[in-house]
């Protein structure tokens, strides 16, 4: 069954938002384009390459109550095709004006976010290149049947880039309508593209290799797989409907609750992340989203060493979200939400089931048969889900954020899709071969959360919480002790860490204010993966830009301004701003409010079972409860349904 909320006012109204974080409407993206013209901002060749909410402040959330006049803001960034001019505006909902703006600077900054509509014209500006036409017919190519891939130039000094805008583009071979080009990569060239000019000013044409020929979609012969049919049906149904309720975008379930928001560079955004314990709910998080990712290639051949996207900053990935689909894309008892977002001329698009909302059963979540007083009770487990998904060019991502019975918080973040393909050179080169002659390069995919923390409050310390062995000692004579070593964090360029598995590590987020009835302070842990950071060298402009998928965890002092672990602007960008430059001044975090960066992700060595169409892949981390309760918070849990799961 699915439930739509497409009636419930979440896609535009015009009455007023009654609450700060109530989602972005139709007629507040309106206003916004309007504020944009009359204050002379656009012309007939202006875009909208981002319109968003520009959020209250952590104080002001705080300090709300029903009832109170709630002031709206819009973000926007305008791209104008004609000079390629960037503009970053504000809007004030209430007066329809626009309250701040500025021009940004291409050389210092970087440039604006790059437009669908610049790339749908790409295939004309390849065509309208001799140079660009004569290297493809010079593999023996129809330059009509290539599908062109353009992607983000990143910045890597080069004299005559600093003030264009620009795209590099890589080339795929499409044999009819039905083809899937990413069979079929045109190696060893490349087309550096200027967007505002709409003209090929260089062609790196450095090595003839063979085009693969052999068909790459999912279902073409001689390959193909029969559908099978040993697979019974299977249903999930929840008689009784959901346990959750909906009020506006304000969930409740079990005895969690929080706010989800949307926006199209940072995707789902939770907010208020509280759990009720004793009749009084109690905060956890105050806000956690994912407002960055890079996926860098470790080809460092001449025609892709520059191959590095940061597909929020440069791209605005939440444009791109999937519409989702029950049987599909969610299996169960659904409850869906649109999503309201702009398109390039800055007039509202809705995106219908942008999320997807339900509960599902994980396992065992408690058990006991115990010798003694005949204990035998097992309790079950279920998640709440709340997700999205989207395509962004060859690669499909999932976002799951799961709240769980005990305490737990956990982001998973899923991968699939068709991997970026290339020739393959051999053993000693940097990709895998996945079908005769086709490589797939070796990439990773690294994500940046930022999870603002409110531990039962504002103050927070942070400690570093590490597994240790103890040496054979009076204390420990046989040698069988360890315990754990906590390290408190107390500045900013202290708490630049990286995770280790063989020390079991965690980072512990404790409420000095606020003791548990063992009179220990109230904490929640991240508990990280610990998979590889950023493996570009050091010296890298990769490493400079993504500057921060090179630790596993930074912290910083909650500042309202600091919202981009790339930076503001990255597309182009020269990598001065973001969370490597928040610590710099090395702000006092003890006792402080703290915002966490964690990386986390997937370093990806294809393998042939990885084509045509990835199997998932599944990275994320998890907030657990330690002493923020004082006891198993899922003694509650209900009974199964049978006698058999409880009794003594």
């Amino acid at each position: 069954m699915t439930h739509d909320t497409a009636s419930t006012g979440l896609t535009g109204t015009s009455e007023p938002v009654a609450h700060p974080l109530s989602l972005l409407t139709a007629e507040e993206i309106d206003t916004a384009r309007l504020a944009a013209e009359s204050a002379g901002l656009t012309t007939d060749t202006t875009r909208f390459v981002y319109v968003g909410l520009e959020e209250a402040s952590k104080p002001e959330v705080l300090s709300h109550h029903d009832g109170d006049t709630v002031r709206r803001k819009v973000n926007m960034i305008l791209i104008d095709r004609a000079t390629g001019l960037g503009t970053i505006a504000v809007a004030d909902v209430a007066s329809g004006e626009i309250v701040d703006s500025r021009t940004l600077d291409a050389v210092a900054e970087g440039q604006a976010p790059i437009l669908d509509e610049e790339f749908d014209d790409i295939e004309a500006v390849l065509l309208s290149s001799e140079k660009w036409r004569e290297a493809i017919s010079n593999r023996g190519l129809d330059p009509e049947k290539v599908r062109a891939v353009p992607l983000s130039a990143g910045n890597f000094g080069l004299d005559d880039e600093k003030d264009r805008r620009v795209c590099r583009v890589l080339a795929f071979y499409q044999l009819d309508e039905a083809d899937l080009p990413w069979a079929h990569p045109i190696d060893g060239v490349c087309a550096y593209v200027d967007l505002t000019a709409g003209e090929v000013f260089q062609v790196v044409d450095n090595a003839d290799l063979a085009v693969p020929m052999e068909r790459g979609e999912w279902d073409a012969e001689p390959h193909a797989s029969p559908e099978r049919t040993d697979l019974k049906a299977l249903e999930i149904t929840q008689p009784d409907g959901p346990s959750f309720t909906v009020d506006g975008n304000h969930i409740t379930w079990a005895d969690w609750s929080f706010r989800f928001t949307f926006d199209v560079r940072e995707g789902l955004i939770l907010h208020q992340i509280g759990f009720k314990d004793g009749g009084e709910v109690r905060p956890v998080v105050h806000r956690a989203s994912i407002p960055e990712m890079i996926v860098p290639y470790g080809d460092p051949s001449p025609s892709r060493y520059w191959i590095n996207y940061f597909d929020q900053g440069e791209y605005m990935f939440g444009r791109y979200t999937n519409s989702l689909e029950l049987g599909c894309d969610c299996l169960g008892e659904i409850t869906y939400f649109d999503a309201t977002v702009s398109d390039e001329k800055g007039r509202p698009r809705v995106i219908k089931n942008a999320i997807c909302l339900h509960e599902e059963d994980y396992g065992v979540l408690w058990k006991h048969t115990d010798m003694f007083n005949g204990m035998t009770e097992t309790r079950r487990s279920r998640r709440l889900v709340i997700s999205f998904f989207l395509t962004i060019g060859n690669y499909d991502y999932g976002f799951y954020w799961h709240l769980y019975l005990d305490g737990t918080i956990e982001l998973q973040a899923k991968a699939t899709g068709i991997v970026f393909t290339s020739a393959y050179t051999g053993p000693e080169g940097f990709s895998t071969q996945l079908a005769p002659g086709l490589g797939a390069p070796f990439h990773q995919h690294l994500f940046c959360a930022r999870l603002d923390m409110a531990v039962d409050g504002v103050r927070q310390a942070v400690d570093e919480v590490d597994a240790v062995r103890l040496p054979v000692s009076d204390i420990n004579p046989h040698g069988n002790g360890f315990r754990q070593a906590r390290t408190r964090l107390t500045s900013e360029l202290d708490a630049r860490r990286n995770a280790d598995n063989l020390r079991s590590r965690t980072w512990l987020v404790s409420n000095p204010d606020k003791q548990n009835r063992l009179g220990e302070d109230v904490a929640y842990a991240l508990f990280p993966e610990g998979q590889p950071t950023l493996l570009a060298d050091p010296s890298s402009v990769i490493t400079k830009r993504g500057a921060f998928a090179t630790k596993h965890l930074w912290v910083t002092q909650y500042d309202p301004a600091q919202k981009w672990p790339a930076g503001e602007v990255v597309n182009q960008s020269t990598g001065n701003d973001g969370v490597e430059a928040f610590g710099c001044d090395d702000r006092p975090l003890d006792g402080e409010d703290v915002v966490l960066w964690h990386t986390f992700g997937l370093t990806h060595f294809p393998r042939p079972e990885d084509w045509p169409v990835m199997p998932v892949d599944y990275t994320g981390f998890k907030l657990k409860p330690v002493g923020f309760f004082d006891r198993n918070p899922a003694l509650g849990a209900p009974c199964g349904t049978t006698s058999h799961c409880h009794g003594s």
